[in-house]
C-alpha cells in the first residue's frame, strides 16, 4: 500500500453504544475531562446502523479532548429503550495520557485500579475499559491507542496491514500483540491476539476513518477483490441542517466493524457545535424513559 495512500487516511473515533446516558455524561465530561463537540436526535435508525441493529429514536454524541479534525474521540449512541448490552471480548481499552483524569476519578470516588506502574484501570458505564496513564496531559490529543482482541494475529495484521494500509509500529511475540497506525499524531490500533473467538456481544463497537472520498469505491472494490465481508456498501448518509457524508463499512476476519468516511464532507459534518453540551443535558432532561419504566414496574430491555 502506497504511503500516499496511509497519510491521507486518518483515526476518527470509536463507536460506543450507551444504556445510562447520565451516568455516561458523567463519565467522559467529569472523570475523563472531556467536551461535547456535537450532540443529534434522530427519530429512526441509521441505515448504516451507526446506532446498531434498531429502528426507533436514538441520539448520538461525540466528546472528546479537542476538535474531530485532529483528535481522536468517542461517539456515544443511546436507544432509547434499551437499558443496557451484553459486552463480549471484543474491546480491551482505550489508553489516554491524564494524570488530571486519574486525579478527577479519585476526587468523585470513580472506581480505580492501579495496573502497571503510573498505569491505571477505570471503567465507563456499560464496563468499557479504559487505562489511564498517570502523565501530565499532552497539548495535543491525549487518546493514545484503541486495543482490540483478534483470534488470528497474523491473519488480522495481513488485513489491516496488507489490505488497509495501516504501518507496523510495533511487534511484541511475547504478549502477542502488534501497534500500528495510519499516520503520525494519531491514535493507534493495537491489536491482541487471544485464544478462542472474539465475541462482540450485543455492545459491538466500530472503529471509523476517514479518507479523501475518491478512495472509497476503491475501498470497496479491493474487499471485493480480496472476498472480505462487506457491511454496508457505498451510501449516502444524511445528517438534518449538515454535511452528507459517503461510508463504505467493512469487517475484519473477527467481525470488527470498520467505517470508512470521506473526509472532505466529514469534515463538514463534525464541525465542533458550541450548542452540543446543552443540547445533551436538554435530551437528557426531556428523556423520560427511566420514569416510565419505574412507574409502569418495567425494565428496560437488554440488548
Amino acid at each position: 500500500m502506497e504511503s500516499r495512500v496511509m497519510a491521507l487516511r486518518r483515526a476518527l473515533h470509536f463507536v460506543f453504544k450507551v444504556g445510562d446516558r447520565s451516568r455516561t455524561a458523567e463519565f467522559y465530561r467529569d472523570v475523563l475531562g472531556m467536551k461535547v463537540l456535537r450532540h443529534e436526535e434522530f427519530e429512526e435508525g441509521c441505515k448504516a446502523t451507526c446506532n446498531g441493529p434498531y429502528d426507533g429514536k436514538w441520539s448520538k454524541t461525540m466528546v472528546g479532548f479537542g476538535p474531530e479534525d485532529d483528535h481522536f474521540v468517542a461517539e456515544l449512541t443511546y436507544n432509547y429503550g434499551v437499558g443496557e448490552y451484553r459486552r463480549g471480548n471484543d474491546f480491551l481499552g482505550l489508553t489516554l495520557q491524564s494524570s488530571q483524569a486519574v486525579s478527577n476519578a479519585r476526587r468523585l470516588g470513580w472506581p480505580l485500579k492501579q495496573v502497571g506502574e503510573g498505569l491505571y484501570l477505570v471503567e465507563a458505564p456499560g464496563g468499557y475499559p479504559f487505562y489511564l496513564l498517570d502523565q501530565k496531559q499532552p497539548q495535543n490529543d491525549p487518546v493514545c491507542k484503541l486495543s482490540l482482541a483478534v483470534s488470528d494475529l497474523q491473519r488480522s495484521v495481513h488485513f489491516w496491514s496488507s489490505l488497509l494500509g495501516m504501518t507496523v509500529l510495533e511487534r511484541d511475540e511475547g504478549r502477542t500483540t502488534v501497534l500500528m497506525e495510519f499516520g503520525g499524531g494519531q491514535c493507534k490500533l493495537e491489536l491482541q491476539g487471544i485464544s478462542g473467538p472474539v465475541d462482540h456481544g450485543a455492545a459491538f463497537g466500530r472503529i471509523a476513518f476517514s479518507c479523501p472520498r475518491e478512495q472509497l469505491p476503491e475501498i470497496e472494490d479491493l474487499m471485493k477483490k480480496e472476498n472480505q465481508k462487506i457491511l454496508t456498501p457505498l451510501v449516502s448518509l444524511d445528517t438534518p441542517g449538515k454535511a452528507t457524508v459517503e461510508v463504505v463499512i467493512l469487517t475484519d476476519p473477527d467481525g470488527h466493524e470498520i467505517c470508512f468516511v470521506g473526509d472532505e464532507a466529514f469534515r463538514q459534518l463534525s464541525v465542533m457545535d458550541p450548542t452540543g453540551n446543552d443540547l445533551l443535558d436538554k435530551a437528557m432532561a426531556e428523556d423520560r424513559s427511566d420514569e416510565w419504566f419505574a412507574k409502569h414496574n418495567k425494565q428496560k430491555v437488554s440488548a
